[in-house]
């Protein structure tokens, strides 16, 4: 008898009563039964919206018990709670612009938003309705002039205003593309002798000539005297119009597509007609990106002002690996804030082509200069929650932004006329969300203050000082304000209880009313776990938070074997006290735990809520410090939990695909098998926005490409190795394995898998496929892993 048969008899050996808790279940902990999903535990209120009057929440939402391929439902409640009601796709039309976000009059009793293409006017105390305009062109971008008499919008490319008393429309600019007709060139060689001398000889000609000229003189005239058009390229698109609440100016925001950028081509070989459909999805990192520009337009006189928003910057040589030095770096992205309350400047927020240097610029609308208030420099590159949050104080002379200038995501504050910014909030913390409240006198914070691993809503005066925590139990808020600030809408969640809403007054210690309840009596009926959170030391001393999974927390004898989840995204958390993303894997690992395995879920090194050092520590190396988190949280299992070395295994899809494909690949005495799910297995490949932050661009930057991305280490793959892949999958392509494959059976590498799931994409969505791929995980596990003695 072979080792593996001898591990796999003294499996099917063990009492089945190890699969689940000793007390009576309704919950039949099976893969099969996992993969279910929503149909368990439902889908979490989402789209969360307040009526304007605030007696109304308004929320998207499908509770336990409801077939997977159901699309939640619309609900309401009332603001005091109670049971929440479906609400007719009619009556969302009919409310649809009470829901809608848009901009509020000074004196707070008008609101102005764009709804399916028009402009309504609510009068927010009655919540009665006018619509503005009916037409077959979209508008968007409302906002009001100080006094609300006026409405501006914007339609097509141009800006217009409306008189909210007679409905009066007006047209303020006009944005032409392409350049202006050329005048009619001088003639010259034999033309220009011939007109010359019939000028001469001619007094008829010469008579008619000087009335032309006369007559162009006037027209000339009277255009100066107009407003003149806005002349954009013919290549570029207008994102937006803001206009400043004098009328006088506007701050316009143009794109252009790349030119020549090649689109790779995803095939769908399942469809309707019998023919493969082939889906256009996304250009590769290094590619020619879109650009974008802001300008300066004089609504009166028309014309525009582009402005110079990347300063000249010298980059320091000792920073430039795998970029290119320049004195004048291009913009990767611009974008804009706003006008202060009297339109005196607008602030404007620009990131560099690199993603090294953000700007905050203030334009001064009597000159049109550029003055930077605010500059950001990382060496890596610029990032964190809240990275582009910025918007203007109370007084309309400063400005609030979010920074990780001292390590960690800080709100701060600086002066319109510059200075060394003013830092409100400090700590070993990051601040996630910030809004001002309707009286302008406080700000509305979500932070990670106390723990890392949860995340609360805070009140603290504009003028920065003590915060005061309004959310109370432990775990994930995700807070949305009533219109008038008085109450909260809250989606609380816990590690072993899914995303529920709850109201609540906005004050501490306010009471929760829950109105949802979204998981079935069935799911209910087991005891899911509160996974502990334990923080290992890795080789650089570093302590690195996980959450762990343990067999006796399912009432099981461990078999001496571990298992190692790495999560997607890189920059995501999982390890915290809220509901998973991951629920499917949550749930898995419950069934690993049960069958005797120690799972164990890291945030390694490039995950978020843990600062700046800790989202960055991947730069230039993906497969660095990541990767070193996972064999260090082996060795932990070994030395902590006694888990046999020689009998840990390894998995996670996208992100934690790549690291198993990496661990597998240069790891392989640390791990016994593996299974990559819809894994980057080369970086050249993926999306220009996500990998030129982290590895620079493949043709500046080879050496990052090549010690980050696993098909080059290929021939290291020693353990078996499980390949999983949807093949409509338009974010990390099918192509990525398919590539893989081909170096694999070139290399003559035996111990691997493909399992191809022709109708899924990044995210799986049909059960069938989720009980398909986990089962092959489990059984890649269960054959490799195995199962000793129970001890």
């Amino acid at each position: 008898m072979t080792a593996r048969s001898s591990l796999l008899l003294a499996l099917v050996l063990l009492p089945a009563t190890t699969a689940r808790p000793a007390s009576t279940q309704d919950f039949e902990l099976t893969v099969a039964t996992i993969m279910r999903g929503p149909e368990l535990v439902g889908t979490e209120p989402s789209s969360v919206r307040w009526t304007e009057d605030g007696r109304w929440i308004y929320f998207q939402w499908k509770p336990g018990g409801r077939p997977w391929h159901e699309e939640p439902e619309s609900y309401r409640v009332p603001a005091r709670g109670g049971s929440p009601e479906i609400v007719s796709d009619a009556h969302m039309d009919s409310v649809g612009p009470l829901l809608a976000s848009g901009d509020v009059s000074a004196d707070r009793r008008w609101k102005v938003v764009s709804h399916d293409g028009d402009i309504w006017l609510i009068e927010r105390r009655t919540g009665s309705m006018t619509r503005l305009t009916a037409t077959g062109s979209a508008e968007r971008s409302p906002v009001f002039s100080p006094d609300a008499r006026t409405i501006y919008f914007v339609q097509g490319d141009d800006l217009f205003a409306v008189d909210r008393g007679t409905g009066g429309i007006r047209q303020l600019t006009e944005v032409r593309k392409g350049p202006a007709d050329p005048d009619d060139p001088e003639p010259e060689g034999l033309a220009g002798y011939l007109e010359a001398q019939q000028r001469e000889l001619l007094e008829h000609v010469r008579r008619e000539a000087e009335e032309r000229e006369r007559r162009e003189t006037e027209r000339e005239a009277r255009e100066a005297a107009e407003r003149q058009p806005v002349r954009i390229d013919a290549k570029e698109r207008v994102f937006g119009m803001v206009v400043a609440p004098t009328e006088r100016w506007a701050l316009l925001h143009v794109g252009r597509e790349a030119e020549e950028e090649r689109q790779t081509i995803v095939p769908d070989y399942v469809t309707e007609s019998g023919y493969t459909r082939p889906l256009e999805a996304r250009s590769k990192v290094g590619d020619r990106q879109s650009s974008a520009r802001i300008g300066l337009v004089d609504v009166q006189k028309g014309g525009v002002a582009w402005l110079d928003l990347s300063p000249d910057v010298r980059i320091d040589p000792a920073d430039s690996a795998g970029r290119p030095a320049g004195e004048h770096p291009d913009l990767a992205m611009a974008d804009l804030v706003g006008w202060n309350d009297d339109g005196s400047m607008a602030l404007v927020s620009a990131v560099s082509f690199d993603f090294r240097h953000r700007w905050l610029h203030l334009v001064d609308a009597g000159t049109g200069e550029v003055r930077t208030i605010a500059h950001d420099y990382d060496r890596a590159w610029i990032g964190g929650p809240c990275s582009f949050c910025a918007g203007w104080m109370p007084d309309g002379r400063s400005v609030w932004f979010v920074s990780e200038r001292d390590g960690w995501a800080h709100l701060y504050t600086v002066r319109a006329e510059g200075g060394e910014p003013r830092q409100l909030t400090s700590g070993q913390w990051e601040v996630h969300e910030v809004a001002l409240s309707p009286d302008r006198r406080r700000f509305w914070l979500t932070t990670n203050e106390g723990s890392p691993h949860e995340y609360h809503f805070y009140h603290m005066p504009v003028s920065g000082g003590e915060r005061t925590r309004i959310t109370g139990p432990a775990g994930f808020h995700d807070v949305t304000p009533s219109p008038d600030g008085d109450r909260l809408a809250d989606v609380h969640s816990y590690s072993n209880r899914p995303p529920e809403l709850y109201v609540l007054q906005n004050r501490p210690g306010a009471a929760m009313t829950r109105i949802t309840d979204s998981p079935t009596a069935e799911w209910k009926s087991f005891g899911w776990v509160a996974p502990e959170i334990v923080r290992f030391r890795a080789r650089d001393g570093t302590m690195v938070p996980s959450r762990i999974y343990r067999p006796t927390d399912l009432g099981a004898q461990a078999n001496g074997a571990g298992i190692i989840f790495v999560h997607g995204a890189g920059y995501l958390q999982n390890v915290h006290r809220g509901w998973s993303s991951y629920y499917r894997e949550y749930m898995f690992h419950h069934l690993l735990a049960a069958r005797g395995y120690t799972v164990l879920d890291i945030d390694y090194r490039g995950s978020e809520g843990y600062g700046r050092d800790w989202r960055t520590a991947i730069y230039r190396h993906m497969g660095g410090k990541d990767l070193s988190d996972q064999v260090d949280g082996a060795a932990y299992l070994a030395a902590a939990e006694g888990v046999d070395a020689e009998r840990i295994g390894i998995y996670g899809g996208s992100y934690g695909g790549f690291i198993t494909l990496m661990a597998l690949f240069t790891r392989a005495d640390h791990f016994a098998a593996g299974a990559a799910l819809r894994s980057v297995t080369d970086w050249a490949h993926y999306n220009h926005w996500y990998t030129a932050r982290i590895l620079n661009q493949p043709q500046d930057d080879d050496e990052a490409y090549r010690r980050s991305s696993p098909i080059y280490f290929a021939e290291g793959l020693e353990d078996p190795l499980l390949i999983a892949h949807g093949m409509v999958d338009t974010n990390v392509h099918f192509q990525d394995v398919v590539r893989l494959a081909q170096r694999l059976i070139e290399l003559g590498k035996t111990d691997w898998e493909m399992a191809v799931y022709p109708v899924e994409g990044h995210a799986f969505i049909e059960p069938a496929s989720w009980a398909d791929e986990y089962r092959r995980i489990l059984e890649l596990f269960e054959e490799n892993l195995g199962a000793l003695d129970p001890r």
